[in-house]
């Protein structure tokens, strides 16, 4: 067997578990992680499979090579030339995107090298993201004709509009740096620290009650649809829903006594 047959019998999608945190990494470095139809189904089971595991405090998204993801297998995409087949492609990556938005806990896209296209829509769809000095990120089907219209919906969620329009009908590509400013990622670090950045995120999410976590989550991502009315009314109920909880007690107490809280999940 050949080094490059080797390498396709590789799983698409390694998957660790430490403390709680849970990290799926894009594993075809051979091809930049591109999102084809097994690397989509792949990362649809992993994310169905965290759905309902109380254990997991939060997810970290990664990708091992020189580049995060180079959006989707253009190859695999000429291969079908048919509008049903695509129709049924972008369906599928939309139901990924949106697996991350409503997984119940943060997720954390893990910045290195490249994110293109449908790549930038992952790094938009989750909650957070920690890049390396040297990533760049663009969304740049205009250059071969395709105006990137599903990531556009994840990017225009993230970024101010001029700004996302900016990237879509140039197709040029920004750093690292700009991408912090535009608020496409939360954090920028050196190559060499990349990982001690995210461990320190994770650190950060993973001490606090996980049911105050998850409550925020399914609260942040519902508002934002809604009138400031409608908003304020939801967000009431679902705090006062959160102070009954037994981590929101333990928490005050904690703080009154100047000692440091223990969660109970509850």
């Amino acid at each position: 067997m050949s080094a490059q047959e080797a390498l396709a019998d590789d799983p698409l999608l390694l998957r660790d578990e430490r403390n709680g945190v849970v990290t799926l990494t894009l594993n075809r470095p051979s091809r930049f992680n591109a999102l084809s139809e097994e690397m989509l189904s792949a990362l649809q089971a992993a994310l169905d499979g965290l759905k309902e595991d109380q254990a997991v405090r939060c997810v970290v998204l990664a990708a091992s090579g020189k580049a995060f993801c180079a959006g989707h297998d253009l190859k695999q995409m000429r291969a079908h030339p048919r509008q049903d087949y695509y129709e049924a492609l972008f369906a599928q990556c939309s139901r990924v995107m949106q697996a991350i938005v409503t997984l119940p806990v943060p997720v954390i896209a893990r910045v290195q090298g490249m994110a293109t296209a449908a790549g930038c829509q992952l790094v938009a769809s989750c909650d957070l993201a920690v890049a390396a000095q040297s990533a760049s990120f663009a969304v740049s089907g205009i250059n071969v004709g395709l105006f990137c219209s599903t990531p556009a919906v994840a990017l225009s969620r993230n970024v101010a509009p001029k700004r996302a329009f900016d990237m879509l009908v140039t197709g040029r590509f920004i750093s690292a740096a700009e991408a912090l400013s535009f608020g496409l990622v939360n954090r920028v670090a050196p190559d060499a620290e990349l990982d001690r950045a995210v461990d320190a995120l994770t650190a950060e999410i993973c001490a606090k009650s996980p049911v105050a976590i998850r409550t925020g989550k399914a609260m942040f991502g519902r508002q934002r649809s809604m009138s400031l009315e409608e908003a304020y009314a939801y967000a009431g109920h679902v705090m006062a829903c959160n102070m009954m909880a037994e981590d929101a007690a333990e928490g005050i107490d904690a703080f009154i006594e100047k000692r440091k809280p223990v969660w109970k999940g509850r």
